[in-house]
This record gives C-alpha cells, structure tokens and sequence, in this order.
C-alpha cells in the first residue's frame, strides 16, 4: 500500500488534476473533503469524458466560477476498503470493479491507496523464503511443535503441512496461521493429531 497519496479537493480545476496525473504518473486520484473523508475519484477516463457546454446565464453569474471542477467529473461514490480487511477483500474488490487500484480508509478517511501491483507482490516471494516463515510462525512460535514432528513443503506458492500435532484445533490453526503468510497461494493440510480437543477423545 502507498501511504499518504496525493488528494485534490472537489473544487479543484481540470488542468490541476490533470497536471497531477501527469506529474505523478497515476491514473487517477481521490477527491478528498477537508476532514479526509473520500467523496470520489477522477481517472484519465474522467477528464476526457465529453461534458456539456456551460449555458452562457451562468458564465455570467456574478463570482461563478468557470470551468467545470473535480465535484463536476468525479466518480462517486469511490470504492474503498477499510484498512483492518486482509489482502484477499481489497483482491476480490478490484476483480470485481475491473479498477487499478483500491482507496484504502480507516473511519472513514482516506490513509493509503493499493494497486493491482501490491498485491501481486507477496506471489512472486520465493518457495524457500515461505517455507522458513511458516516453520518460523506456525510451527516454532505459534504452536510450539517440535521441528522433527512436522515437515513444511513449498511448491510454486501452495504449501503442504504433513507430520503429526498434539490437538485436532492444532490442524485448523495451523492452516489458519498458514494461509496470512504473503505468498501462500493454496494450503494443503496433511497434519494428523493424538487428542480430539473437540470431543475430548484420544486417537490411537
């Protein structure tokens, strides 16, 4: 995620925007209110979108502004995704919109934008690095297995979990724990367990 993107305000002119957009190399940029609310997004799209001709009464309103203005050509309202989701709802949300990149809010104001590129990131992570953060996490801090009890295989981003673990809940947070690593793509759990902690019953 960027943090901090730059803004413009509803009543910012076209030729800014467009300056903006062309100075920064993005495609579009939030319309952002004076408290930080996000009220919308003016893309290239936007900009080169035909508009109707301003009739001519209004040019001559005493202290009318001409020219149409960010409030004129945005998109509203934007699409957001609140910062405490995971990665997975800002993918599903640019998928489903067909958009490059997410506004990203924490109560309602804007603290970042993620674009496609972010998110393709973790998958590009190699195997052997994964592999080591899912010993490192799942198995040596989080459960407590012993390294010899377990075995962590990592091919192209799926990741398979074989061994044995003391408690039936073990396998599920294993997997759990496996699958908030960046650059896991799919987890096949393979862990057997001694205790059902679900049923308090002994496997023998």
């Amino acid at each position: 995620m960027t943090t901090a993107p730059y803004t413009v305000e509803p009543g910012t002119d076209l030729k800014t925007i467009a300056e903006v957009l062309g100075g920064r190399g993005v495609s579009a940029v939030p319309v952002v209110a004076r408290d930080g609310t996000v009220l919308g997004v003016v893309s290239e799209a936007d900009l080169l979108r035909p508009r109707r001709r301003t009739p001519w009464w209004r040019r001559r309103v005493r202290g009318y502004r001409t020219g149409p203005r960010a409030r004129d050509v945005m998109t509203a309202p934007a699409i957001t995704v609140d910062a405490g989701e995971p990665v997975s709802v800002a993918a599903r949300a640019l998928e489903k919109h067909r958009i490059r990149r997410l506004f990203v809010t924490e109560n309602g104001k804007l603290t970042g934008v993620v674009a496609r590129r972010d998110l393709l990131r973790p998958l590009i992570r190699p195997d052997a690095e994964i592999g080591a953060e899912v010993w490192r996490s799942v198995f040596t801090d989080g459960l407590r297995v012993p390294s010899d009890a377990v075995g962590v295989g990592v091919e192209h981003g799926v990741v398979t979990l074989l061994g044995l673990v003391t408690y039936r809940g073990d396998v599920d947070l294993a997997t759990t724990l496996t699958k908030a690593i960046p650059g896991v793509v799919e987890v096949r759990n393979r862990l057997d367990y001694v205790w059902d902690d679900h049923h308090e019953v002994r496997r023998s």
